[in-house]
């Protein structure tokens, strides 16, 4: 869409009609259009294909490209009109760094008036300043734009978050049906067979049946809960058996449902590793978030001795269901003998 637009605008600059609807600044007296006129008029325009990926970029063209027409008092063009767009744009679109841009902005004006009346503008310092204020509206309207963006993606995320938590929990209500009732029936009948069948034949076996039932019924009870409202990592830190300290640089919560779920699995893959590997002894967690993404690492402390993770497929399944959200998982032993488990999750 930029490409188009700014296509649009080269064209419409070299409409002769539509010079009047540039900006003028400064009022000074006009010189001829020269090659160097042209060379900045397209650089007024086609940054505009670039505007939304890099605005700053953008406007430092565009802006520099502007200031340049006025100072040399080239003719009206069309082509000018393109600084306001590029100030919205940044804005509008600019991530990182707009305090800064502004105050740059504002600074770049200052010298370029200062120039503007050396050069013999009849303009007085107020008719400079209201110029100023007449551009002010664009970056409001932009930051508008950019927050009320901003806010429709939270919106969008905690509707995604509400779809999957109730999905999660209708999952679980068809697990606890299915299969607790089978695994359930499986207990009871081994519990009434070894009561009447002879202990010497089938009691051994029948008792192992039924004490692999209770403990699978109490492992599903587990994932149910887990299924029905996932718990912070915060929760699950404090609850664990393995002692651990936690520090959490970012809070996860506004994150769609599906990487904090990721990143609440990489957690407990690291901890019931560390109380396989190094029981009782203290383990760190931390959990902290980028401009794209959320990293979790969980290390063990000296004297880990080195293994696969738990947790069925261990670290093959991590990095599964690490991998299925485009991240990485790396799992390594550490200098002093320690081990370290480290997930990036793209969010």
């Amino acid at each position: 869409m930029d490409p188009l637009l700014a296509a649009a605008f080269t064209a419409l600059a070299f409409v002769p009609w539509m010079a009047t609807m540039g900006s003028q600044f400064g009022d000074l007296p006009q010189r001829p259009a020269d090659a160097f006129a042209l060379v900045l008029v397209l650089a007024q325009t086609v940054p505009l294909a670039v505007r939304t990926r890099w605005p700053a970029a953008c406007l430092a063209v565009v802006g520099t490209s502007w200031a340049l027409y006025q100072a040399f008092a080239y003719p009206p063009q069309f082509s000018t009109v393109t600084v306001y767009l590029a100030i919205y744009s940044v804005a509008a679109h600019q991530r990182r760094f707009r305090a800064a841009i502004a105050i740059t902005l504002v600074a770049a004006y200052a010298v370029l008036a200062l120039i503007v009346h050396r050069l013999g503008s009849p303009s007085d310092p107020a008719d400079l300043a209201g110029f100023a204020l007449m551009l002010s509206p664009l970056w409001v309207l932009g930051a508008y734009v950019r927050r009320h963006r901003a806010d429709e993606v939270a919106r969008r995320q905690r509707a995604e978050a509400a779809a999957t938590a109730e999905e999660r929990a209708r999952i679980a209500r068809e697990l606890h049906d299915v299969v607790t009732h089978h695994v359930t029936a499986i207990v009871v009948q081994a519990d009434a067979a070894r009561m009447v069948a002879a202990p010497e034949v089938a009691g051994p076996a029948l008792a192992t049946i039924e004490d692999t039932g209770r403990r699978a019924l109490s492992e599903l009870r587990a994932l149910l809960d887990v299924l029905e409202e996932p718990r912070s990592i915060r929760d699950l830190v404090e609850r664990n058996a393995q002692p651990a300290t936690l520090v959490e640089d970012a809070d996860l919560r506004s994150l769609p449902a599906t990487v904090q779920l990721v990143a609440y699995r990489v957690v407990q893959e690291g901890l019931t590793n560390a109380a396989k590997y190094a029981a009782g002894q203290r383990t760190a967690v931390r959990v902290s978030r980028g401009e794209d993404d959320v990293r979790v690492e969980v290390t063990n402390p000296a004297g880990t001795a080195i293994g696969g993770l738990s947790g069925g497929r261990g670290l093959s399944g991590l990095r599964d269901r690490v991998g299925a959200l485009g991240g990485s998982v790396s799992a390594a032993p550490l200098p002093d003998g320690g081990f370290r488990l480290h997930a990036r999750i793209p969010t």
